[in-house]
């Protein structure tokens, strides 16, 4: 069962009506979908005790010992331990820096005094981060069979963000999700998420090819169901975790921590590192302590017009069906707490003592410099190619605006000199040398867009009219546009015209959902019609083809479309030479599809497949004109 957004929510609109009338049997519904996963794992053992227990009772009673019995007990013995080792999905560990009590006391003391006040378990390790979060991960020790290891993550960033009182409370936050006080019930049904999502992610990473076989059809139906029906729980624990802050730190801190968290995580993304990275144009090696220098810009207030601006989007931002998490505006209310615009410079105000100061104590210097080192080395080799890059750009442009003194520049040239002037210069040197591309001509896609995005910055509403140009020239950029055209109309207060682009990207990408689905599988069923690749292309893959002597006939067409027919999608079907003794082998299939893939980028936007197993596909090709591009002419 697959379940596309629009299903999915009105799945999630049904199941909160079902909550709220019968919170008890909706309850009942998603336990009994919990247990469903695991009594399907419990079937599966049982499969394999059965199966052990028969090789052993044939052993045991044979009297004599045939060959079709040794490989009977051979292959069931092989299936059972293929089967039980399907079952032993490996699930890595979380990555960061392992914090020890010696060194970081306090933070140790303050995660057990919480732990132990909401009843929570114990963490296994506690790691240190580069990112801005903070959050609690079981990793199951026995793979599908469970045995939890809890780790607790907590990120620099956000210690050095936020006060003492307010990282408490996002701690609380987070061990209240595994908290015995409240609900033990949805506390397990989160687990039970977090679980599934890590068991599907490691099979898809970790698995083989029988525990493909024995758990994706299962879980292809399984999963999106138990995620949709576990949802709304999923949500209202959410609430339940901010409850467990508000009891541990007080109404105002719990809050704040929200609000905070929302506003300097995007000052760090659009504000603190875009500055870091401007550097690259000036400097040849990244800068060596970038650590010490947030720590610096997050202790100080942040300027008014930066925060005010972050923060009404964020309080303008709707909950939706694509996360668990509410928004921030509904989290606030849940909390009774009334945000006053005047409260505003007291939230922002400069931290004195940081949490990240007062709990990692003297091994905060420590860790900061392990960070800025670890990102500079992280950060060194693409840093120096975009300076040189930078540097190029630079004396492009210089050789452009020399040359445009004495003579009209092509398009393509007079395009590339107006995006480094906006790269260099910024909007205002730039709106007349797009403004004269678009005389030259008036569709130019990427022109439009980008003087329509400048235009719209200013509050212009013409903007609308040149980025709708530039999406009628170039469909890939529809949703990106009318997410651009949303939020402005959404800020202008404009709330129906934004909806209507909101709608627009939404029917887009679902047009996108359904051509990605089509193109993702090619079948007996399918129609096919003559590829229209080029003949110098053509005749690179049939040269390309006779290295491979394995390789007996290539057919080539294209799959006729329902979605986007004017992107065409080509097939490659391959006709392998295969011995009697050798066999047909999966595993070769795949050494010979990826070997053409890594000599020829061509085929990177070909769909390849192997014909031996499917003679009546190999029928309907050979129909096709002009399909067969390859045969080798020793075949016998």
């Amino acid at each position: 069962m697959t379940f596309n957004q629009e299903r999915f929510d009105r799945l999630i609109q049904k199941l909160e009506v079902f909550a709220n009338k019968q919170p008890h049997l909706y309850k009942l519904h998603v336990a009994f979908l919990a247990s469903l996963g695991y009594a399907y794992i419990l079937l599966v053992l049982a499969v394999t005790l059965t199966l052990l227990v028969g090789i052993i009772f044939l052993m045991l009673n044979a009297h004599s010992i045939h060959a079709s019995s040794v490989k009977g007990v051979l292959f069931l013995l092989a299936f059972a331990l293929v089967l039980v080792r399907s079952l032993w999905v490996s699930f890595p560990p979380p990555t960061g820096l392992p914090l020890q009590p010696k060194d970081v006391p306090n933070l140790y003391s303050l995660i057990n005094e919480i732990s132990s006040k909401l009843q929570a378990p114990r963490f296994h390790h506690i790691l240190l981060t580069n990112d801005f979060n903070a959050g609690v991960v079981q990793r199951p020790r026995l793979g599908l069979l469970g045995w939890q290891q809890n780790y607790l993550i907590v990120g620099l960033p956000l210690m050095l963000a936020l006060p003492p009182d307010q990282f408490r409370a996002v701690l609380a936050h987070e061990l209240g999700h595994l908290s015995g006080n409240h609900s033990r019930f949805s506390g397990w049904i989160y687990r039970q998420r977090e679980t599934w999502y890590r068991i599907i992610k490691g099979l898809q990473q970790g698995g083989n090819e029988v525990s493909s076989l024995i758990f994706d059809r299962f879980l292809t139906w399984y999963s999106p169901f138990f995620n949709a029906y576990s949802f709304v729980l999923a949500r209202k624990d959410e609430y339940e975790a901010d409850r467990c802050a508000v009891e541990l730190t007080g109404e105002q801190n719990a809050a704040e921590a929200l609000i905070n968290v929302e506003v300097k995580a995007r000052f760090l993304e659009r504000y603190f590192w875009s500055s870091i990275y401007k550097q690259v144009e000036t400097e040849i090696e990244p800068p060596k302590m970038t650590y010490m220098a947030m720590q610096q810009a997050l202790s100080q207030r942040l300027h008014q017009e930066i925060t005010s601006s972050y923060l009404m989007e964020a309080l303008t931002k709707k909950t939706s069906n694509a996360d668990t998490h509410p928004c921030l505006t509904d989290r606030l209310k849940a909390l009774g707490y009334i945000f006053n615009p005047q409260q505003e410079l007291a939230i922002f105000a400069p931290i004195e003592i940081s949490a990240a100061q007062k709990l990692l104590e003297n091994s905060l210097e420590k860790f900061i410099a392990h960070f800025s080192q670890a990102w500079r080395e992280e950060i060194a080799t693409p840093w120096r190619q975009k300076y040189a890059d930078f540097q190029q750009s630079i004396a492009t442009l210089k050789d452009l605006n020399q040359k445009a003194k004495t003579q009209q520049l092509t398009l393509e040239e007079a395009t590339q000199r107006a995006f480094l002037t906006f790269e260099f210069d910024g909007e205002e040197a730039v709106i007349p040398l797009l403004e004269e591309i678009l005389h030259r001509h008036a569709h130019h896609a990427s022109a439009n867009y980008l003087l329509g995005q400048i235009l719209l910055n200013k509050q212009d509403t013409t903007g609308i009219e040149y980025i709708e140009r530039a999406i009628e020239q170039d469909s890939s950029i529809v949703i990106e546009g009318c997410q651009t055209i949303y939020y402005f109309l959404q800020q202008q207060g404009k709330i129906n015209e934004a909806k209507s682009y909101q709608e627009r990207a939404l029917n887009y990408h679902e047009l996108i959902l359904k051509a990605d689905q089509e193109r993702s599988h090619v079948r007996e069923n399918d129609k096919f019609e003559s590829h229209n690749i080029s003949d110098l292309e053509v005749n690179k893959l049939r040269q390309q083809f006779s290295h491979h002597p394995q390789i007996a006939t290539a057919y080539l067409v294209q799959k006729t479309l329902q979605f986007f027919p004017e992107q065409p999608f080509y097939v490659l079907a391959l006709k392998r030479k295969v011995s009697f003794l050798e066999g047909i082998h999966e595993t070769d299939h795949s050494k010979l599809v990826n070997s053409l893939l890594q000599e020829n980028e061509f085929l990177g936007n070909v769909f390849i497949f192997i014909l031996n197993n499917h003679l009546n596909m190999e029928k309907k090709l050979k129909r096709i004109p002009n399909s067969i591009i390859y045969q080798n002419k020793g075949k016998k």
